[in-house]
């Protein structure tokens, strides 16, 4: 979610800088609309790093026709960042 938000912040500031063309006394549109530019970039590196942060998935593989005579056997596969040794 935080990588939809940050490139929608991207995309409204950048509309805000470059293509209105209005002037609000007191309020400089062009300056608002490059904070929410960099604050979309920021968020949008934030939701990158903690979605590949640390992965951890589960397989559950049933063989066998009955919970009684079949067997089970479960995988459990984790991906986590390089390690340095």
């Amino acid at each position: 979610m935080s990588i939809g938000t940050g490139i929608v912040l991207v995309v409204i500031g950048a509309i805000l800088t470059f293509a209105l063309d209005f002037q609000v006394e007191g309020v400089n549109i062009d300056l608002i609309g490059y904070i929410l530019m960099g604050a979309g970039v920021v968020t949008f590196i934030i939701g990158l790093v903690l979605t590949l942060r640390n992965r951890t998935s589960v397989t559950t593989v049933h063989n066998g026709t009955d919970g009684a005579n079949g067997s089970i056997s479960e995988r459990r596969t984790t991906t986590t960042p390089d390690e340095t040794i």
